[in-house]
């Protein structure tokens, strides 16, 4: 089993910790590979006028086409998606090697459920993320006197192994993470410091049963918390609704207690059948356009 070091990314965390695959799926980016277009957006009103912030490409096989999954870190780059309807690349600055012309630009348009058509001039990279950004928070009250180790001999990084590994094959398991806000970091080799750290770990149920039990495995600082789906549960979800809507990625955020789909739009119509069905909140669509305000 591998050691859990400092979670870098909710969606790989408990797989990186027992050497599972990883818990996010990406549709393929070799060059002209595109996701179908996810199914039911007939709801949106058809003059909806999107913008996005994504690489535009085109290769000898295509014509210009707008990116909205991955993009292959070849040279020159591959992807694929829609059309974009309208380009000009005399317009922009772009980047050219072996036929193949791209760049990554600010984007307004409207969307026919196949293609994309420019309403305005696309402008320089203006990424932003409006999503809602990954973090470890800890969900448990801080302690009287505050989180501190409980037993210096089990506060070790085989002392967090063997909680993790207790954790995981409980079937209430729901996922488990670290904490490193209580850590002053002025040591970059103690910031995967087990006595520097709150163990975060989640399960459905027998939520006091278990925490005795880590708590016999790890002397560190602890939050036992209860959730509404393990994260079997939750994987089994996120590849349900990846396959139905044709997503271009898929995700499980066990700290949110979440399953993120990336879809090129996130029909309201969708997204409230998703909530019938899971629960609220429980899928989030994350549309790669999004509605001009």
């Amino acid at each position: 089993m591998k050691s859990l070091r400092l979670a870098v990314v909710v969606i790989a965390l408990v797989a990186a910790a027992c050497g599972d695959d990883t818990s996010d799926i990406r549709a393929g980016s070799d060059d002209g590979a595109t996701s179908d277009t996810p199914a039911a957006t007939a709801t949106i009103p058809a003059d909806t006028v999107y913008e996005a912030t994504a690489t535009v490409l085109e290769s000898p096989g295509h014509g210009p086409q707008l990116c909205l999954g991955g993009v292959a870190e070849s040279y020159p780059p591959q992807c694929g998606g829609p059309d974009i309807v309208g380009w000009d690349w005399s317009t922009v600055e772009a980047e050219s090697a072996g036929g193949t012309t791209w760049g990554t630009y600010s984007v307004t348009g409207t969307w026919d459920g196949e293609t994309f058509t420019l309403t305005d001039e696309a402008e320089p990279d203006g990424f932003s993320d409006s999503g809602p950004s990954a973090t470890f928070d800890t969900p448990c009250d801080e302690p009287e006197g505050g989180w501190q180790v409980v037993d210096g001999s089990t506060a070790t990084q085989a002392g967090q192994d063997a909680a993790i590994a207790y954790a995981q094959a409980q079937p209430e398991f729901a996922g488990v993470w670290v904490d490193q806000s209580i850590n002053p970091g002025t040591d970059e080799l103690g910031m995967n410091d087990p006595a520097m750290l709150i163990l975060n770990v989640r399960f459905t149920g027998d939520v006091d049963r278990h925490e005795a039990e880590l708590r016999e495995r790890f002397g560190g600082s602890l939050c036992v918390s209860e959730a509404e789906h393990t994260e079997t549960e939750l994987r089994a979800i996120q590849q349900d609704v990846f396959e139905e809507l044709d997503g271009f990625y898929a995700s499980t955020d066990v700290v949110r207690g979440v399953v993120e789909i990336g879809v090129i739009v996130a029909d309201p119509a969708v997204q409230a059948d998703l909530d019938d069905r899971y629960g609220d909140g429980v899928v989030e669509l994350r549309g790669a356009l999004q509605p001009v305000e």
